[in-house]
């Protein structure tokens, strides 16, 4: 027996643009359902990507702290013992308390929350398959936001142990001796800090010729350094055809150069849009030849009453970047307005230092031949990144060689994720080099460093 029930909105996916979304559009006075197939709310963001990411990044970093740089703060403490469990378990509270928020906000906004499979069953309707029942949603307007996925390569045999994805890497029951990563994008270079701070030697293997693809090329050369000289190897230009377990220990083959053996193996190659089951074809929705779900400017898809945002449609796969999304598209619904700049999303890498970027790279500008003037300054010349003792890196930014205004800004160094937003909210506004370099910046603070760049732009750093 079918239940059925009747919304004015249905989402598919409680993740960051799927609850934002919901969430949104309640405050608006919707009558709005979330559909999410797993126990826990949040997406993979929250439950298993960056927030067990970061608070494993963060712990991590004490560890490594502890043992190697207290000295220099005049801090004498004993060789530091890791509590791997201990570390582990603070990560899943973390995550525990804030799916619980989200349960706590669906309240707050009385959005009815479905646990099962959502599948598109023609306009307006959707079937979810519960472990109780077969329930059929109605609604005039359905909302697709179910995330991403890992990607994978052919010849990879994953068994989610030895040879597994982000997921697994997660929560590693012991440090393992040896931990090839391929690929060297965000979620590879973070979780293999992770467990080089924490006692691993740590292989990244990259099919490019450069780390950090699509971020700019200074930054990236930058801080392959750094990492480096923290201990991880990289082997770039090398293509994997093949991982496989022998004798509970892992194999990896590269084209053209010996197997590398070692004891666990993380498949960190990117992410695909998480398209399944959805009963996308019975609409007529076909997706791009990458998996995307394809949008106008108001997430509409081909198919009347039924939207797309975040990780499912073409853009970069951020958290933030799905809940505006899901705040914009809410907006659209309801009021006809709504609006994403999408030149003004940043991007951080949680490594230590932070890696951040927002608006345009040098690559970029010079490939659609938009003529720009840079500014830079490095942190070693920043009073509050020497009480720190933080030293490595700087701050880039590229303004428009003839209007001055701010086309985007790259940083690596101490708290870059926390510094990018105030240079997004400078390209938000549409904000030149001057007007952030007049902007009065409390000292000592590492934000300086950015005001010292725009300075810079013109010529002019006071203190570099």
């Amino acid at each position: 027996m079918t239940t059925t029930r009747e919304h004015d909105l249905i989402i598919i996916g409680a993740g960051p643009g799927g609850y934002v979304a919901a969430i949104r559009a309640a405050q608006l006075g919707l009558n709005v359902c979330c559909v999410e197939q797993a126990a826990a709310l949040g997406g993979t963001c929250l439950r298993i990507g960056c927030i067990p990411s970061k608070a494993l990044l963060e712990s991590s970093h004490k560890f490594a702290q502890t043992r190697d740089h207290l000295a220099a703060h005049g801090v004498q403490v004993s060789e530091p013992r890791l509590d791997l469990s201990t570390m582990l378990r603070r990560k899943d509270q973390i995550v525990t308390t804030l799916t619980r928020g989200v349960e706590a906000l669906f309240k707050k906004n009385k959005i009815t929350r479905y646990t099962g499979h959502g599948r598109i069953d023609g306009l307006g309707r959707v079937l979810v398959e519960t472990e109780a029942e077969l329930l059929e949603l109605k609604a005039k307007s359905i909302l697709i936001a179910t995330g991403s996925k890992p990607a994978t390569l052919p010849g990879i045999a994953l068994n989610g142990q030895l040879i597994g994805t982000s997921t697994e890497a997660l929560s590693y029951s012991e440090v393992p001796r040896r931990l090839v990563v391929i690929g060297a994008g965000y979620i590879g270079l973070e979780l293999g800090s992770v467990w080089r701070r924490l006692g691993s030697q740590v292989t990244v293997l990259e099919y490019l010729d450069r780390i950090l693809a699509g971020m700019d090329a200074e930054l990236a050369a930058e801080a392959k350094k750094v990492f480096e000289k923290q201990g991880l190897e990289f082997k770039l230009g090398c293509k994997v055809t093949a991982a496989r377990v022998e004798k509970d220990q892992c194999v990896v083959e590269v084209e053209g150069q010996e197997p590398l053996r070692c004891d666990r193996v993380l498949m960190a190659v990117g992410r695909v849009p998480n398209t399944d089951r959805l009963g996308l074809e019975g609409v007529g929705i076909e997706l791009h030849k990458k998996g995307f779900i394809p949008v106008n400017e108001q997430f509409k898809t081909t198919a009347d009453g039924i939207y797309a945002i975040g990780d499912v449609i073409v853009g970069p796969m951020l958290a933030h970047k799905a809940e505006e999304e899901g705040v914009a598209f809410a907006e659209y619904l309801v009021t006809g307005r709504g609006h994403v700049n999408y030149d003004a999303i940043a991007g951080v890498v949680y490594t230590e230092p932070e890696i951040a970027s927002v608006g345009k790279t040098e690559e970029q500008l010079n490939e659609f031949g938009t003529e720009y003037r840079k500014g830079s300054f490095p942190f070693r010349a920043n009073a509050r990144a020497r009480t720190l003792n933080q030293l490595e890196g700087w701050v880039k930014v590229l303004a428009d060689k003839k209007t001055d205004r701010i086309l985007g800004v790259h940083i690596i160094g101490p708290h870059a994720g926390d510094l990018i937003n105030e240079a997004a909210a400078a390209i938000s506004f549409g904000a030149s080099s001057e007007d952030l370099a007049r902007t009065c910046h409390v000292h000592p603070t590492l934000g300086e460093a950015l005001r010292e760049a725009a300075l810079g732009v013109a010529g002019r750093t006071i203190n570099f």
